[in-house]
Protein backbone atom coordinates (compact mmCIF):
# COMPACT_ATOMS: atom_id res chain seq x y z
CA UNK A 1 0.00 0.00 0.00
CA UNK A 2 1.72 3.34 -0.97
CA UNK A 3 2.06 6.00 1.93
CA UNK A 4 -0.03 8.58 2.28
CA UNK A 5 1.15 12.09 -0.11
CA UNK A 6 3.15 9.62 -2.55
CA UNK A 7 3.43 12.54 -5.58
CA UNK A 8 3.40 11.00 -9.16
CA UNK A 9 6.48 9.98 -10.29
CA UNK A 10 8.17 12.03 -13.21
CA UNK A 11 7.26 10.59 -16.64
CA UNK A 12 3.41 10.13 -15.25
CA UNK A 13 0.70 11.14 -18.15
CA UNK A 14 -2.59 12.92 -16.83
CA UNK A 15 -4.32 13.79 -19.81
CA UNK A 16 -2.48 15.15 -22.40
CA UNK A 17 0.29 16.57 -19.68
CA UNK A 18 3.19 14.60 -18.59
CA UNK A 19 4.63 14.99 -15.34
CA UNK A 20 8.37 16.60 -15.23
CA UNK A 21 8.10 16.63 -11.49
CA UNK A 22 6.74 17.76 -8.15
CA UNK A 23 7.40 21.81 -7.05
CA UNK A 24 5.36 22.49 -3.90
CA UNK A 25 2.49 21.07 -1.24
CA UNK A 26 -0.02 22.85 0.42
CA UNK A 27 -2.49 21.18 3.08
CA UNK A 28 -4.90 19.92 -0.21
CA UNK A 29 -3.30 19.43 -2.88
CA UNK A 30 0.18 18.62 -4.88
CA UNK A 31 1.89 21.19 -7.50
CA UNK A 32 3.69 19.58 -10.37
CA UNK A 33 5.73 21.30 -13.02
CA UNK A 34 4.55 19.71 -16.29
CA UNK A 35 4.48 19.93 -20.10
CA UNK A 36 1.83 19.84 -22.25
CA UNK A 37 2.32 16.76 -24.95
CA UNK A 38 0.50 18.80 -27.63
CA UNK A 39 2.44 22.09 -27.30
CA UNK A 40 5.41 21.49 -25.86
CA UNK A 41 4.92 24.17 -23.20
CA UNK A 42 5.52 23.94 -19.11
CA UNK A 43 2.42 24.31 -17.26
CA UNK A 44 1.64 23.71 -13.79
CA UNK A 45 -0.90 21.23 -12.34
CA UNK A 46 -2.77 21.15 -9.37
CA UNK A 47 -3.76 17.83 -7.62
CA UNK A 48 -5.96 17.54 -5.23
CA UNK A 49 -4.60 15.42 -2.76
CA UNK A 50 -5.56 16.18 1.26
CA UNK A 51 -3.03 15.91 3.52
CA UNK A 52 -5.16 14.22 6.52
CA UNK A 53 -7.83 12.70 4.03
CA UNK A 54 -6.22 10.78 1.27
CA UNK A 55 -3.75 8.32 0.38
CA UNK A 56 -2.83 6.98 -3.22
CA UNK A 57 -3.05 3.56 -4.12
CA UNK A 58 -0.91 0.87 -5.82
CA UNK A 59 -3.39 2.15 -9.14
CA UNK A 60 -2.16 5.64 -8.79
CA UNK A 61 -5.94 6.65 -7.72
CA UNK A 62 -6.57 8.89 -4.68
CA UNK A 63 -8.37 7.17 -2.27
CA UNK A 64 -9.23 7.92 1.67
CA UNK A 65 -7.44 6.89 3.94
CA UNK A 66 -9.83 5.18 5.88
CA UNK A 67 -13.75 4.57 5.25
CA UNK A 68 -14.35 7.39 7.56
CA UNK A 69 -12.62 9.86 5.95
CA UNK A 70 -14.50 8.95 2.84
CA UNK A 71 -17.43 11.53 3.13
CA UNK A 72 -14.75 14.31 4.03
CA UNK A 73 -12.71 13.38 0.87
CA UNK A 74 -15.86 13.74 -1.12
CA UNK A 75 -16.89 17.17 0.04
CA UNK A 76 -13.23 18.64 -0.79
CA UNK A 77 -13.31 17.24 -3.53
CA UNK A 78 -16.37 19.71 -4.73
CA UNK A 79 -14.80 22.35 -2.65
CA UNK A 80 -11.99 22.05 -4.84
CA UNK A 81 -14.03 21.65 -8.77
CA UNK A 82 -15.82 24.79 -6.98
CA UNK A 83 -12.43 26.74 -7.03
CA UNK A 84 -11.66 25.38 -10.45
CA UNK A 85 -15.11 26.98 -11.68
CA UNK A 86 -14.69 29.73 -9.95
CA UNK A 87 -11.07 30.76 -11.39
CA UNK A 88 -12.36 30.04 -14.75
CA UNK A 89 -14.89 32.72 -14.36
CA UNK A 90 -12.37 35.27 -13.52
CA UNK A 91 -10.78 36.77 -16.25
CA UNK A 92 -8.37 39.41 -14.73
CA UNK A 93 -4.60 40.42 -15.38
CA UNK A 94 -3.71 39.45 -11.68
CA UNK A 95 -5.82 36.18 -11.33
CA UNK A 96 -3.93 33.02 -11.91
CA UNK A 97 -5.71 31.57 -15.19
CA UNK A 98 -7.60 27.94 -16.09
CA UNK A 99 -6.00 26.72 -18.83
CA UNK A 100 -7.43 22.85 -18.39
CA UNK A 101 -9.28 21.06 -16.19
CA UNK A 102 -9.26 17.25 -15.77
CA UNK A 103 -10.50 14.18 -14.03
CA UNK A 104 -8.18 11.18 -13.21
CA UNK A 105 -7.31 8.74 -11.07
CA UNK A 106 -10.62 9.72 -8.53
CA UNK A 107 -9.45 13.15 -7.70
CA UNK A 108 -9.09 16.36 -10.04
CA UNK A 109 -6.44 18.41 -11.85
CA UNK A 110 -6.02 22.08 -12.40
CA UNK A 111 -3.73 23.16 -15.31
CA UNK A 112 -2.44 26.78 -15.14
CA UNK A 113 0.40 28.32 -17.20
CA UNK A 114 3.97 28.38 -15.70
CA UNK A 115 4.28 31.68 -14.75
CA UNK A 116 8.18 32.60 -14.30
CA UNK A 117 8.73 34.51 -10.93
CA UNK A 118 9.26 34.81 -7.17
CA UNK A 119 6.40 33.97 -4.14
CA UNK A 120 5.90 37.20 -2.17
CA UNK A 121 6.32 35.19 1.16
CA UNK A 122 9.37 34.03 0.47
CA UNK A 123 10.62 37.23 -0.80
CA UNK A 124 9.96 38.67 2.79
CA UNK A 125 11.78 35.82 4.71
CA UNK A 126 14.79 37.56 2.52
CA UNK A 127 14.15 41.23 2.89
CA UNK A 128 12.63 40.70 6.50
CA UNK A 129 10.12 43.99 5.62
CA UNK A 130 10.71 47.12 5.10
CA UNK A 131 9.59 47.07 1.53
CA UNK A 132 9.00 50.49 -0.09
CA UNK A 133 6.22 52.52 -0.40
CA UNK A 134 6.35 51.93 -4.40
CA UNK A 135 6.66 48.44 -4.17
CA UNK A 136 3.68 47.67 -1.82
CA UNK A 137 2.09 49.89 -3.97
CA UNK A 138 2.51 48.20 -7.10
CA UNK A 139 1.79 44.90 -5.57
CA UNK A 140 -1.35 45.45 -3.86
CA UNK A 141 -3.22 47.92 -5.83
CA UNK A 142 -3.66 45.37 -8.89
CA UNK A 143 -4.50 42.32 -6.09
CA UNK A 144 -7.13 44.64 -4.69
CA UNK A 145 -8.26 45.50 -8.17
CA UNK A 146 -8.93 41.46 -8.45
CA UNK A 147 -10.31 41.14 -5.26
CA UNK A 148 -12.63 44.27 -6.33
CA UNK A 149 -14.00 41.76 -9.68
CA UNK A 150 -14.00 38.97 -7.04
CA UNK A 151 -16.88 40.67 -4.73
CA UNK A 152 -18.81 42.25 -7.55
CA UNK A 153 -18.99 38.35 -8.04
CA UNK A 154 -20.36 37.90 -5.26
CA UNK A 155 -17.03 35.87 -4.16
CA UNK A 156 -14.73 36.18 -1.55
CA UNK A 157 -10.83 34.15 -1.59
CA UNK A 158 -10.53 34.11 2.47
CA UNK A 159 -6.96 33.19 2.28
CA UNK A 160 -5.11 36.96 1.37
CA UNK A 161 -1.59 36.78 2.78
CA UNK A 162 1.66 36.82 1.70
CA UNK A 163 2.21 33.17 0.21
CA UNK A 164 -0.81 33.25 -1.88
CA UNK A 165 0.99 36.59 -4.46
CA UNK A 166 3.35 35.46 -7.11
CA UNK A 167 5.42 38.02 -8.27
CA UNK A 168 5.93 38.00 -12.07
CA UNK A 169 8.82 40.53 -13.91
CA UNK A 170 8.54 44.03 -12.87
CA UNK A 171 6.57 42.85 -9.71
CA UNK A 172 3.19 42.44 -11.35
CA UNK A 173 1.02 40.39 -8.68
CA UNK A 174 -0.51 36.88 -9.30
CA UNK A 175 -3.46 36.07 -6.72
CA UNK A 176 -3.22 32.64 -6.31
CA UNK A 177 -4.58 29.14 -4.45
CA UNK A 178 -8.42 30.34 -4.48
CA UNK A 179 -9.17 27.00 -3.01
CA UNK A 180 -10.90 28.79 0.00
CA UNK A 181 -13.11 30.93 -2.62
CA UNK A 182 -16.40 30.99 -1.36
CA UNK A 183 -19.73 31.91 -3.33
CA UNK A 184 -21.74 34.58 -0.98
CA UNK A 185 -25.04 34.43 -1.29
CA UNK A 186 -27.80 37.21 -0.55
CA UNK A 187 -27.49 36.51 3.06
CA UNK A 188 -24.19 36.73 4.95
CA UNK A 189 -21.83 33.80 4.40
CA UNK A 190 -20.28 31.91 7.05
CA UNK A 191 -17.20 31.43 8.49
CA UNK A 192 -15.66 28.35 10.47
CA UNK A 193 -13.08 27.29 6.80
CA UNK A 194 -9.57 28.13 6.31
CA UNK A 195 -7.71 30.08 9.06
CA UNK A 196 -4.16 31.20 8.50
CA UNK A 197 -3.16 32.65 11.96
CA UNK A 198 -1.96 36.42 11.35
CA UNK A 199 -4.29 37.20 8.07
CA UNK A 200 -7.50 35.93 9.04
CA UNK A 201 -9.95 38.35 10.93
CA UNK A 202 -11.81 37.01 13.55
CA UNK A 203 -15.21 36.08 12.20
CA UNK A 204 -13.59 33.84 10.28
CA UNK A 205 -12.58 31.31 13.46
CA UNK A 206 -16.26 30.91 14.01
CA UNK A 207 -18.93 29.16 12.28
CA UNK A 208 -21.38 31.89 13.47
CA UNK A 209 -18.89 34.39 12.18
CA UNK A 210 -20.33 36.97 9.74
CA UNK A 211 -17.33 36.47 6.36
CA UNK A 212 -17.58 38.59 3.55
CA UNK A 213 -15.27 40.83 1.69
CA UNK A 214 -14.69 42.68 4.47
CA UNK A 215 -12.84 39.54 5.22
CA UNK A 216 -10.81 39.75 2.80
CA UNK A 217 -9.75 43.52 3.14
CA UNK A 218 -8.39 42.60 6.69
CA UNK A 219 -6.54 39.82 5.26
CA UNK A 220 -4.85 42.07 3.03
CA UNK A 221 -3.77 44.93 5.59
CA UNK A 222 -2.43 42.37 7.72
CA UNK A 223 -0.18 41.49 4.37
CA UNK A 224 0.85 44.96 3.91
CA UNK A 225 1.74 45.17 7.75
CA UNK A 226 3.30 42.15 7.47
CA UNK A 227 5.68 43.75 3.98
CA UNK A 228 6.41 46.98 6.20
CA UNK A 229 7.35 45.78 9.32
CA UNK A 230 8.28 41.96 8.50
CA UNK A 231 6.34 40.67 11.42
CA UNK A 232 3.02 38.65 10.78
CA UNK A 233 0.27 40.44 12.63
CA UNK A 234 -0.92 38.80 16.44
CA UNK A 235 -3.41 36.77 15.49
CA UNK A 236 -7.29 38.27 15.69
CA UNK A 237 -8.34 35.80 18.93
CA UNK A 238 -5.52 37.26 20.77
CA UNK A 239 -6.63 40.77 19.82
CA UNK A 240 -9.80 39.83 20.83
CA UNK A 241 -7.90 39.42 24.65
CA UNK A 242 -5.46 41.64 24.86
CA UNK A 243 -4.75 43.56 21.63
CA UNK A 244 -1.16 44.35 21.46
CA UNK A 245 -0.61 45.74 17.56
CA UNK A 246 0.46 49.22 17.74
CA UNK A 247 -1.75 51.11 15.08
CA UNK A 248 0.85 51.00 12.21
CA UNK A 249 0.08 55.17 12.03
CA UNK A 250 2.03 54.81 15.02
CA UNK A 251 4.94 52.26 14.76
CA UNK A 252 5.51 53.06 11.30
CA UNK A 253 5.07 56.93 10.73
CA UNK A 254 8.51 57.99 10.02
CA UNK A 255 8.79 55.01 6.79
CA UNK A 256 5.75 55.22 5.48
CA UNK A 257 3.30 57.66 4.13
CA UNK A 258 0.12 58.62 6.53
CA UNK A 259 -2.60 57.53 3.78
CA UNK A 260 -1.15 54.14 3.32
CA UNK A 261 -0.57 53.54 7.27
CA UNK A 262 -4.27 54.84 8.06
CA UNK A 263 -5.35 52.40 5.07
CA UNK A 264 -3.90 48.97 6.99
CA UNK A 265 -4.88 50.20 10.07
CA UNK A 266 -8.75 50.76 8.92
CA UNK A 267 -8.60 47.78 6.85
CA UNK A 268 -7.13 45.87 10.02
CA UNK A 269 -10.02 46.99 12.27
CA UNK A 270 -11.60 44.21 14.42
CA UNK A 271 -14.71 44.92 14.17
CA UNK A 272 -15.85 44.28 10.64
CA UNK A 273 -18.22 47.13 10.19
CA UNK A 274 -15.51 49.72 10.72
CA UNK A 275 -13.49 48.30 8.00
CA UNK A 276 -13.75 49.00 3.88
CA UNK A 277 -16.74 46.92 2.87
CA UNK A 278 -14.92 45.47 0.07
CA UNK A 279 -11.73 45.61 -1.79
CA UNK A 280 -13.23 48.42 -4.14
CA UNK A 281 -13.93 51.03 -1.26
CA UNK A 282 -10.05 50.78 0.04
CA UNK A 283 -8.65 50.94 -3.45
CA UNK A 284 -10.81 53.90 -4.29
CA UNK A 285 -9.03 55.82 -1.20
CA UNK A 286 -5.65 54.53 -2.82
CA UNK A 287 -6.08 55.83 -6.35
CA UNK A 288 -5.85 59.47 -5.90
CA UNK A 289 -1.84 58.73 -4.54
CA UNK A 290 -1.28 56.60 -7.64
CA UNK A 291 0.13 57.62 -10.64
CA UNK A 292 -1.77 58.75 -14.01
CA UNK A 293 -0.20 55.38 -15.56
CA UNK A 294 -1.77 52.80 -13.21
CA UNK A 295 -5.30 54.93 -13.04
CA UNK A 296 -5.37 54.97 -16.97
CA UNK A 297 -4.59 51.85 -17.68
CA UNK A 298 -7.51 50.82 -14.65
CA UNK A 299 -9.85 52.84 -16.30
CA UNK A 300 -9.41 51.18 -19.71
CA UNK A 301 -9.38 48.07 -18.14
CA UNK A 302 -12.75 48.68 -17.16
CA UNK A 303 -14.30 50.13 -20.48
Amino acid sequence: MAAARETLTPGTQVGAYRIIKPIAKGGFSLIYLATDEDTGEEVVIKEYMPKKLARRDVQQRVVPMSMSYAESLHHGRKLFFQEVKALASLHHPNIVRVLAFLLANDTGYMVMPNERGRNLGAYLQERKGGLSTSFLLDVFVPVLDALALMHRRSMVHLDVKPGNIHLRHGNMPLLLDLGAVHPLNRSRSRGGQVITAGYSPLEQYFRDGEVGPWTDVYAVGASLRTCMDGHTPQPAPERQKDDQLIPAVDALKDRYPEFLLNAVDWSMAMDPARRPQDAEELLVTLLPHLDDTYRTRRRDASE
